[in-house]
């Protein structure tokens, strides 16, 4: 069965969103096939195929960024533009042979225009995000990364910042693709480790950890981190040394984790002087596009090869990215196209 450009573009769609099965389901109703509706195989093998030529542009594009081809930035370049970097969970087909486990990490990277806040009541105002995903290592993901980067702004917008969590493959990524001009680390995972000392100090749910968390919070807010770290170095001191059967709920072991944590990234935590700038100090737009991400990719009942969901990533960044890309993209597919994707 041929595909038009329009109907190329709503199994990408439907793909996009939604498991194959339901997909097939979807476009038999629309399409009134009731004495041969499709099924998740077809939708399946179309939508990978049309995903695989994104997958294989980005590919081409990258390429040409590594030869000094950079792409056109936007015409309205951002008054503030905010990157982030974070992972999801997809479970493959085959088990890692290391690790005998079927999940593994897929990154996420968007990025968000924002016209700065006042440093006093007006706060940062979001406009447009875009969307980057594969499940390819952090060395290659850095140019995927710095691709979009570029096409959003990067060398234009005065200011560039990346907000994310703490990471192990995100600030060498950052660094190394010369991705922001200031990175932040996001105030809420940094608040919730404070309240994890608290509850570890005083017990979960417990007034005394509430009040504590509460104070620390305010600490933090304020970018006093060394008072932070003072009080959990005191903290440690008056526990004693570490012992050998420490569980990993034992206050010594809470507090000498997340002392390590404030004291890496002290650097980038600097929340009053952002705030001051009318900057965002959240992390919730890379978090958002995880979760989406997760929705559509991750579940017990999906199995995935990698250049399948490679490809199905690469439709989903598409579709949820704002700037309008998608009807861009399908605006100048050719009559007739996809006659051959079936």
């Amino acid at each position: 069965m041929p595909l038009t450009p329009v109907a190329a573009e709503r199994v990408a769609r439907e793909a996009a969103q939604q498991a194959f099965d339901l997909s097939a389901r979807a476009l038999s109703i629309d399409w009134h096939l009731v004495d041969q509706p499709l099924d998740g195989t077809e939708i399946k093998r179309w939508s990978e195929r049309l995903g695989q030529r994104l997958v294989d542009l980005r590919g081409q594009e990258v390429e040409a960024l590594e030869r000094g081809i950079k792409p056109p930035g936007p015409l309205n370049p951002p008054l503030l533009l905010v990157t982030g970097l974070d992972g999801g969970r997809v479970q493959m087909k085959d088990q890692d042979p290391q690790t005998k486990s079927r999940w593994k990490e897929d990154k996420v990277a968007s990025f968000t225009s924002y016209v700065p806040g006042d440093g006093k009541d007006k706060k940062p105002q979001k406009l447009v995000t875009t969307y980057v995903a594969t499940m390819a290592d952090a060395q290659a993901f850095g140019p995927m990364v710095a691709l979009e980067a570029y096409r959003r702004g990067l060398w234009q917008a005065p200011v560039v910042l990346n907000i994310s969590d703490g990471g192990n493959w995100i600030d060498p990524l950052v660094e190394l693709q010369r991705l922001a001009d200031a990175r932040i680390i996001d105030f809420y995972h940094a608040d919730e480790r404070l309240f994890e000392v608290a509850q570890a100090l005083h017990g979960p749910e417990t007034p005394a950890a509430v009040v504590l968390g509460k104070q620390l919070e305010s600490l933090l807010y304020e970018g006093k981190v060394a008072e932070v770290i003072a009080y959990m170095k005191a903290q440690i001191q008056s526990l004693g040394a570490a012992q050998q059967n420490d569980g990993p709920t034992h206050p010594r072991k809470v507090l000498r984790q997340h002392l390590g944590y404030f004291e890496k990234h002290q650097e980038h935590m600097h929340y009053d002087e952002y705030r001051s700038k009318g900057w965002p100090i959240g992390s919730g737009n890379v978090e958002a596009g995880v979760k989406c991400f997760n929705k559509r990719i991750k579940g017990t009942d999906q199995f995935w090869s990698k250049p399948g969901v490679e490809a199905i990533m690469a439709l989903h960044a598409m579709w949820m990215s704002q700037d309008l890309r998608w009807d861009r993209y399908w605006a100048n597919r050719s009559a007739y196209g996809y006659a051959q994707a079936a």
